[in-house]
């Protein structure tokens, strides 16, 4: 589809790369998917590629389910709730979102603080080999904090 696949990757312990946006016309939404969740929104496409090629990558998919903004694929980790979100991204006709969560570098459990970072950097180094290797994906980047709408 003529687009370079390239993308934009700034690593820095102060911060953690948990928001994937990029333009691919390989998702397309199913035929009354959007009557799932919301009017326009879409991505189950999406997430069923990326449940299907995540164990390659060393995490157990338990489930994916509709929400209203799109899809989400929860995997297995013992320490904390551990799930990546899809969805189509409306700046673009062809655009798409993948979020981690959590979001943040610890989460609290129990009176203790629990760091994510290392787990959450592990998934997004597999969710970026995934989109990259197996999808006609462009325009690929992790948002930087503050730019998304999820902040």
């Amino acid at each position: 589809m003529g687009g370079k696949r390239t993308v934009s990757i700034v690593w820095s312990k102060s911060w953690m790369r948990t928001n994937l946006v990029f333009r691919s016309t390989a998702f397309p939404s199913y035929p009354g998917e959007d009557e799932e969740i919301n009017p326009g929104r879409y991505g189950r496409r999406l997430a069923s590629f990326i449940a299907k090629r995540l164990p390659d990558c060393g995490f157990e998919v338990t489930g994916m389910c509709a929400e209203d903004w799109g899809w989400r694929i929860d995997l297995r980790n013992d320490e904390f709730p551990l799930w990546i979100g899809c969805g189509n991204y409306e700046e673009y006709d062809d655009g798409f979102l993948c979020f981690i969560e959590p979001s943040q570098a610890f989460v609290r459990r129990w009176f203790k603080s629990i760091p994510t970072s290392y787990t959450v950097e592990r998934l997004a180094a597999a969710l970026e080999k995934t989109i990259l290797n197996g999808a006609d994906v462009r325009d690929v980047r992790w948002w930087r904090p503050g730019e998304s709408a999820r902040g």
